[in-house]
């Protein structure tokens, strides 16, 4: 039997700075609400953090009609109700899963379709950190840009927890190279460390102007792109003929320069795609979430889960695991962006 209410992470007065995060009590999510799909309730033992947490917690991330307003899109914990309607799951077991909102909880309610077995290979912080960063990569690789091998890629951002994840299943999926930009010397070596061909500081040059000459003038195939605007001239001029882009973020501002040039749009034939995860139906997201399970990606990360490293087996890298007692120091540390990897959150 579960409790009537439960301890949460909430926002004062719905939205504010991280000063405005706090423990609190809500009522628990309960099952068999009128036209929803087949559902469970899990236990959280851990939940991953993402900007878009960020961003709501300020109220510039709206979140989808009939979505719970808790934050959080990704955990792992035990199931501790089954609804009608679900099978393959049963009150106990160890499972990890995507959700539209609600995991800074002690319980969650998502659909079952959302949600994948748990390994005993895999730390609860470990299983946490995957829903999020590979499903988005996956996405952008698989769905976005039609990644196939030989590819020559470029993913921004390399050293966050999309970036990593990106790195290493270009890699699997057969990319020939692999360019990233990120802020230090140290985020490049992990991304080589994980993949990556080379990798350009935006913050000492010019990366774009770097990138021409590691491939002589040719540009790449593939952008997996996280800021936006002040990106977006360069990008262009870096994408070869019948090149692709997927735009996941705008951390550089979502308004073009006046004076940009559009026409490589049309003389290189580009392709270019934006998406947010969350807004995307319970459909689209049940069948990104089985066909990353199909594509063996679930298998691989288990394979790594020990730090085994090997062509068939991916890295998980987190940055750091707080208690949620600590949620605002979790915030502003993510806020500065001194994560390399994945930030997670553990329930105590």
């Amino acid at each position: 039997m579960l409790p009537t209410s439960m301890r949460a992470v909430i926002v004062d007065q719905g939205k504010g700075p991280s000063s405005a995060l706090r423990l609190g009590e809500v009522p628990t999510p309960v099952l068999q609400v009128e036209n929803e799909p087949p559902s469970i309730i899990v236990k959280v033992r851990a939940f991953g953090l993402n900007r878009m947490d960020l961003y709501q917690r300020e109220g510039k991330y709206p979140v989808p009609p009939g979505i719970s307003e808790i934050l959080g899109v990704e955990f792992s914990g035990e199931v501790a109700g089954v609804g009608q309607g679900v099978s393959g799951f049963q009150p106990g077991d160890s499972v990890l899963g995507l959700a539209q909102g609600g995991a800074y909880a002690e319980y969650i309610k998502v659909p079952a379709s959302m949600t994948l077995q748990k390994s005993p290979k895999l730390s609860w912080e470990q299983a946490a950190a995957i829903p999020e960063a590979f499903l988005t990569a996956y996405q952008a690789l698989e769905l976005l840009t039609s990644q196939k091998p030989g590819d020559n890629v470029l993913i921004h951002a390399g050293a966050s927890g999309v970036g990593l994840a990106a790195i290493q299943l270009a890699r699997l999926r057969g990319a020939r190279t692999i360019y990233v930009t990120a802020g230090s010397q140290e985020k490049i070596d992990v991304c080589k460390s994980l993949g990556a061909t080379e990798g350009f500081n935006y913050k000492e040059s010019d990366w774009a102007a770097e990138l021409h000459k590691a491939t002589n003038g040719q540009g790449v195939d593939v952008i997996l792109d996280f800021v936006g605007a002040s990106y977006f001239a360069n990008n262009l001029k870096s994408l070869r003929r019948d090149g692709r882009m997927s735009v996941q973020a705008f951390l550089g501002g979502s308004t073009l320069p006046q004076g940009t040039n559009l026409a490589p749009l049309l003389a290189k034939r580009l392709r270019i795609e934006g998406s947010t995860l969350r807004s995307r139906s319970v459909e689209y997201q049940t069948k990104l979430v089985q066909g990353f399970l199909q594509s063996g990606g679930l298998e691989a990360l288990e394979r790594g889960a020990d730090g085994t490293k090997n062509d068939k087996a991916l890295q998980l890298i987190i940055h750091k695991a707080f208690d949620w007692h600590d949620i605002k120091q979790a915030h502003d540390e993510m806020e500065a962006n001194k994560n390399i990897g994945k930030m997670v959150v553990t329930i105590s």
